[in-house]
């Protein structure tokens, strides 16, 4: 027997004894978690202060004097006048009807705009049909245009079906809104594989059936984003409900507004009620914080 034939046996056991080594060695460097450096936690560190300087800042005003914000240098730290601050702004700004006001009408406009958002971009993502192309170019297009130029058509159209001074004149103009549908038709494109769809066809699921078990559960990462910020963006909105309320019937930041006007505005009161004004957006995000950052992170994971 040559020595070429006595070699072979262990090279070939030899290679084969070395592709285990090799493929665990991969996973374990594909499994290896990635650490961050001193730098990382500095810059993110810096971030975390600047985002956080105005809410300090709005707190500690709040428990000062106006007397005590008008001096210079300007306090640093907190006084003791926080909670009579906010009582004073609580009742001179009506902000009792304010928070149950916003919190109805942000509610409403975040259900709906999610749902028809949803609806609206999982037909232009995955259903075919004719001037699909231009209707989404037209919703787009919406997006250029400024808000104030349709402030005077939209109230002339409230004022003509009676709603002057009454919420649903806040809630009916953004019921649905073409970032949303945008938004959605993204996520869906890439989320939702249409052979999923088809199956489901294929089952003998309706189209209810088909957007109720199929597209919500696939969507549902980006429908708590778009939530969150419709969310906010209700909560937050200042011009249309400054024209189409008044201080009868207000939101948080037409109340807020009432304690700006006077001779010599209070700057205390009125950091003070900005300050109530941002606790349940804070609290929100305190309860779902969680559930929304896992749902974001869920559809990176799909996608």
């Amino acid at each position: 027997m040559s020595t070429g034939e006595l070699m072979t046996p262990q090279t070939s056991k030899g290679t084969a004894a070395s592709k285990p080594r090799r493929e665990r060695t991969r996973v374990m460097g594909a499994g290896k978690q990635l650490h961050a450096g001193p730098l990382t936690y500095v810059v993110l560190t810096v971030f975390a202060l600047v985002s956080l300087a105005p809410l300090v800042w709005t707190a500690i005003a709040a428990s000062r004097t106006d007397r005590r914000l008008a001096q210079t240098p300007p306090p640093l730290w907190f006084g003791g006048n926080l909670f009579k601050n906010m009582e004073r702004a609580w009742e001179e700004g009506g902000l009792g009807t304010a928070m149950f006001n916003t919190t109805f009408v942000a509610a409403t406009i975040t259900i709906s705009t999610v749902v028809f958002a949803t609806l609206a971009g999982f037909a232009f993502a995955k259903l075919r049909f004719r001037f699909s192309g231009l209707l989404l170019m037209l919703t787009i297009g919406t997006m250029m245009v400024p808000p104030q130029l349709a402030v005077v058509p939209l109230y002339l159209w409230m004022a003509d079906l009676g709603w002057s001074n009454q919420l649903q004149t806040v809630i009916l103009p953004t019921l649905c809104t073409a970032f949303g549908t945008f938004f959605m038709r993204q996520y869906l494109l890439q989320a939702l594989p249409t052979e999923l769809i088809e199956a489901a066809r294929v089952d003998g699921a309706s189209s209810l059936r088909v957007v109720w078990h199929v597209v919500f559960p696939a969507a549902r990462p980006a429908m708590a984003v778009l939530g969150l910020l419709t969310f906010v963006f209700a909560w937050n909105d200042f011009l249309w409900p400054i024209i189409a309320l008044n201080q009868e019937n207000p939101t948080v930041q037409v109340a807020l507004n009432s304690l700006g006007t006077g001779y010599v505005p209070d700057q205390a009161v009125i950091m003070a009620g900005a300050l109530l004004g941002t606790l349940p957006l804070l609290i929100a995000f305190l309860l779902f914080g969680k559930q929304i950052v896992g749902g974001i992170m869920q559809g990176a994971v799909k996608g």
